[in-house]
């Protein structure tokens, strides 16, 4: 079985500085899902891991978190698409919990739930902490100019060895081409 793991903010739907806090907020990229249901059909399981400071913080609560995955799920099922499972770190940065990008808690937790190894995965973010993530738990970095994107590039980032796209819809089709 293959798998593919995202980010949230900046890869499937628009971010804010502000967060998105409300379902009304959440918009997706377009192109975004129509790419996921694209992987699903040619047979990936797509995982979703994001950090949430916004439940910490008190933005919103974990009902208005569902709230907006049930928006996700369904705009996606409507496009033939699905998520498998959605993890999210609910803490504020200077907590030092595990789970939080840049850690890779929430990728090592897929790992051990999924008994599978991420060493062939790609997991796909808009920010530093997203491929400082996924090279602490080997799995493969892929960077989105969408959301944060830029702004990453832009940094003095190691990125030498990150293949770049310009969306997730452009991501996906050359992992697509790559598995054929």
């Amino acid at each position: 079985m293959a798998y593919l793991i995202l980010d949230r903010d900046g890869v499937i739907n628009q971010d804010s500085d502000d967060y998105i806090k409300s379902p009304e907020e959440w918009i997706a990229i377009p192109g975004s899902l129509e790419a996921i249901a694209k992987a699903n059909r040619a047979g990936f399981r797509v995982i979703v891991v994001t950090n949430q400071s916004g439940l910490a913080r008190g933005y919103f609560d974990i009902n208005m978190l569902n709230a907006m995955h049930q928006k996700l799920h369904k705009k996606l099922a409507r496009l033939g698409g699905e998520i498998e499972a959605i993890f999210f770190c609910p803490h504020l940065p200077d907590e030092g919990c595990e789970c939080r990008k840049p850690k890779p808690g929430m990728l090592k937790e897929i790992q051990e739930r999924l008994n599978i190894s991420l060493e062939k995965v790609w997991f796909v973010g808009d920010s530093y902490s997203d491929i400082k993530a996924a090279r602490a738990a080997g799995a493969i970095p892929k960077l989105v100019r969408t959301g944060k994107g830029e702004r990453t590039m832009a940094a003095d980032n190691e990125l030498s060895d990150v293949e770049i796209f310009s969306d997730l819809a452009a991501c996906i089709d050359t992992l697509l081409e790559e598995k054929n």
